[in-house]
């Protein structure tokens, strides 16, 4: 079997890079070692940038996104008894966010590509990349895939990044001293914008995926267990953290589904060996507190299909050559954005009186200052994928 490129992974990243190459006539094949059943039901991220919503859109596969998803155009941080919005449309006019589950956006992106004729093979096992330097091949249960490219996103536990020779990449990680304890309830949202709370506590999430379901998140232990956190203790722990302003009440329901979430930073470079790139999670992970971990992949599969476009096109490889420094540079702007999210808005095992209270006068400089705001909003809503780095 041959194909011009061979996509390992067929998550956001590896769907849309097929579908984005397809729509500019080069052809692809995507292998998943996963069931079509597992990836289309995995709950993951949803807050999409408006980036994001402009390429799901302009692309032809945003009709359900457009019909379903919850366009929010602010968002509120809450501390210290008060809730204080950041307002997107005042902020970053013209550009918010949209509410749209990561695997609504997989079941958009898998159903037209079969209606394309696209190809995409799930249940595949022992999926292996060859010859990265010169021509490059994918084994996989027995089978051959010979390609001119192969585009690893299959995650940060897949098998490309792993079939780098050692030495070859550069490894930043920090892991944080806790984890997220994520759950879908279906009981209609409590607010009609996600809520950050910072509480002595600990953290929580108040968000949605539609008018029926909301999620949550809560900072828990990184050794937590679920058999730890039964419902009654996790809507109590919600309450406290989130029923921390005059009028909240947060309204309760049964709890459809739960997991824990490692908290990490992580960026492998560069993102590129040979005629094998990686995109997505399969080159760098964020913390969520700053939604960026769908929307880099995004980011970094558009920057792909034109370099690979360019190549078709022109037999350039200029564009596929600056392919890891051009992403590289949106990836450690969300990097350093969601790291700042995250410990501002955490409570830390180390923290003093004064650890607490200085975060406590950031968070104030935060929800005071114009100029602080619009940072904020600038790099929550995502800048045009077409723009430089954003700004600090």
């Amino acid at each position: 079997m041959r194909t011009q490129v061979g996509i390992v992974g067929a998550g956001p990243a590896g769907l849309l890079l097929s579908h984005l190459l397809h729509l500019r006539g080069i052809d692809s094949v995507v292998l998943e070692a996963r069931s079509r059943e597992y990836v289309e039901q995995r709950v993951r991220a949803g807050v999409l940038e408006q980036g994001t919503v402009d390429v799901l859109n302009e692309s032809g596969v945003g009709e359900r996104m457009r019909a379903e998803g919850l366009p929010h155009h602010g968002i509120e941080l809450r501390y210290g008894g008060a809730g204080h919005r950041i307002p997107f449309e005042r902020l970053v006019p013209g550009r918010a966010i949209t509410v749209y589950g990561q695997q609504e956006v997989v079941k958009d992106l898998i159903a037209r590509r079969l209606a394309d004729g696209g190809k995409i093979l799930f249940d595949v096992p022992d999926v292996a990349p060859h010859s990265l330097q010169a021509d490059p091949y994918l084994t996989f249960g027995g089978e051959r895939l010979d390609c001119d490219v192969i585009a690893g996103c299959d995650g940060f536990h897949g098998v490309c990044r792993p079939s780098i020779p050692d030495g070859v990449l550069s490894i930043f990680q920090r892991d944080y001293p806790f984890a997220w304890l994520g759950i879908l309830a279906r009981v209609p949202p409590s607010a009609e914008e996600l809520i950050y709370s910072r509480s002595d506590r600990g953290f929580a999430l108040h968000s949605m995926r539609s008018p029926e379901i909301s999620r949550f998140y809560l900072q828990v232990p990184p050794d937590a267990s679920l058999d730890d956190w039964p419902d009654e203790r996790i809507w109590a722990e919600l309450r406290a953290r989130l029923e921390t302003v005059p009028g909240f009440a947060l309204t309760e329901g049964p709890i459809i589904s739960r997991d824990l979430s490692a908290m990490r930073s992580f960026v492998a470079e560069p993102m590129r060996y040979g005629r094998l790139y990686l995109a997505g999670d399969a080159a760098h992970i964020v913390p969520p507190t700053g939604a960026k971990g769908l929307n880099l992949a995004v980011a970094d599969v558009r920057v792909l299909t034109e370099a690979l476009a360019h190549l078709y096109a022109t037999g350039s490889t200029d564009l596929l050559d600056a392919y890891s420094a051009t992403c590289l540079k949106r990836v450690w702007r969300a990097q350093h954005f969601s790291w700042w999210m995250t410990t501002l808005l955490h409570t830390f095992d180390t923290d003093d009186a004064y650890g607490r209270r200085l975060q406590t006068s950031h968070l104030d400089y935060v929800t005071s200052s114009e100029a602080a705001a619009t940072t904020l909003a600038e790099n929550y809503v995502g800048l045009p994928l077409d723009s430089g780095a954003p700004r600090d």
